[in-house]
């Protein structure tokens, strides 16, 4: 058995520096994860006038509920669509004027619901080059609150940064939701809320479903992050390729927060051997990989790691219901099938759906990844099986893992 010891959630890292950040008081996170989209993130936080003191395994933010310390303020987001569509409505809640941009990358993928939903709230907030994207400059004066419609049905990172929001507002919110994707990541967003000190109702009506957050501030905690369940996918999928093979993730287990740890169900569906506990994960090999029809609206991070290895299993893997990859770093469906074929392999793609042939795939090839960190570490794993894989930018996993080639390297040639 390998044990593996994964670096800290993106997702959570990225959501507890938001609450730290508007919190009453100094938090400290433990064991976050340290990479480009983090790292943004922090330094996002410091030029808003937050004081962010780093450690080696701690990072410690001193909080401040009136909103940004600083009256004015240039942001870069990096790639990291977190700070990009986080940040803004952290800075909505202060006062003053701010302005973000980001990676050409970034700006081409949309901001346009939240947008929309700011401006509801009374936010001033302006685009400088096309509507909906970055760039952006908020002109803040703190945010009353209300009611207001979304459609998350593009990402949930809209409603997560609203119900962040929600708290730092001076009369509350109520966000009715028509539409949403990947909600185990607005379940993620609604347990921290709650353990920083933040009320959230939610009720399911006609018009759709209603997220009602009181205006009661936030209190600072020490918080530990848990292992990234994205990442995790890569070493899962890996242990189910490989007939003897297992990984154990410890830190990720049956308390998770992170809806991608459903990966593993997909996995024991294709006949993989999984056991979850208190402790953590593991996923056994038993030689076997079975087709099959899988809707991975909610877990739509980890298509990719399936799509690599859907060429192993016996019979057809058929992906739905994932038209948000659409629209992330690059479109993963495309990258993904235009990969798939250049090894040689049988993929058929729809709108929002992709479903790939058993065969054996064939390298040399080199593997197009779209500055995409998914698209490596995913093919990565189908690279176990297929000597000669390469990739034209393999630093691009510096986003969520940098040290993630050398760890994979190791776990390959651990016996």
């Amino acid at each position: 058995m390998t044990v593996i010891d994964i670096p800290g959630s993106k997702s959570v890292t990225a959501r507890a520096l938001f609450l730290a950040a508007a919190a009453e008081g100094t938090t400290t996170l433990q064991r976050p994860l340290v990479s480009d989209d983090t790292e943004g993130f922090a330094e996002g936080l410091t030029a808003l006038g937050y004081a962010v003191r780093r450690e080696t395994d701690a990072w410690h933010i001193e909080g401040r509920p009136a909103g940004p310390g600083a009256d004015t303020a240039d942001v870069y987001c990096r790639d990291g669509a977190t700070t990009a569509r986080f940040l803004p409505a952290l800075a909505a809640a202060g006062h003053g004027t701010y302005r973000f941009d980001a990676s050409a990358q970034m700006r081409r993928r949309p901001l346009g619901p939240l947008s929309t939903a700011l401006r509801t709230l009374g936010v001033d907030l302006r685009h400088g080059v096309k509507d909906g994207h970055h760039p952006l400059d908020v002109h803040a004066r703190g945010v009353k609150g209300g009611a207001l419609t979304l459609d998350a049905g593009q990402s949930s990172q809209y409603l997560t940064a609203l119900l962040m929001l929600g708290p730092l507002t001076a009369e509350g919110l109520d966000i009715t939701v028509t539409d949403l994707v990947s909600e185990p990541y607005v379940e993620i967003t609604l347990a921290m809320m709650r353990g920083f000190g933040a009320e959230i109702t939610r009720e399911d009506g006609r018009e759709g479903r209603t997220y009602r957050v009181a205006p009661t501030g936030y209190r600072a905690r020490t918080y530990g992050i848990e292992p990234d369940a994205s990442t995790a996918s890569y070493f899962f999928a890996a242990a189910a390729l490989e007939p003897g093979r297992s990984v154990t993730v410890p830190g990720l287990g049956t308390g998770a927060l992170q809806g991608d740890l459903g990966f593993v169900d997909v996995l024991r569906r294709m006949g993989a051997d999984v056991e979850i506990t208190e402790a953590g994960t593991t996923v056994r090999s038993t030689g076997t990989l079975r087709g099959l029809t899988v809707n991975m609206r909610d877990i739509s991070d980890t298509m990719p790691t399936l799509a690599a290895i859907a060429p192993f299993a016996d019979g057809p893997v058929r992906i739905e219901d994932v038209a948000n990859t659409r629209v992330k770093e690059c479109d993963r469906l495309d990258a993904c099938a235009e990969n798939l074929r250049r090894l040689g392999i049988t993929v058929e793609t729809g709108p929002d759906w992709i479903e790939i042939h058993p065969g054996t795939p064939t390298g040399p090839v080199e593997i197009a990844t779209h500055g995409d960190h998914r698209i490596v570490m995913s093919f990565a794993v189908t690279a176990l099986r297929t000597p000669g894989i390469t990739f034209d930018d393999p630093g691009c996993v510096k986003k969520t893992f940098p040290d993630f080639h050398r760890v994979f390297h190791r776990y390959a040639h651990t016996a």
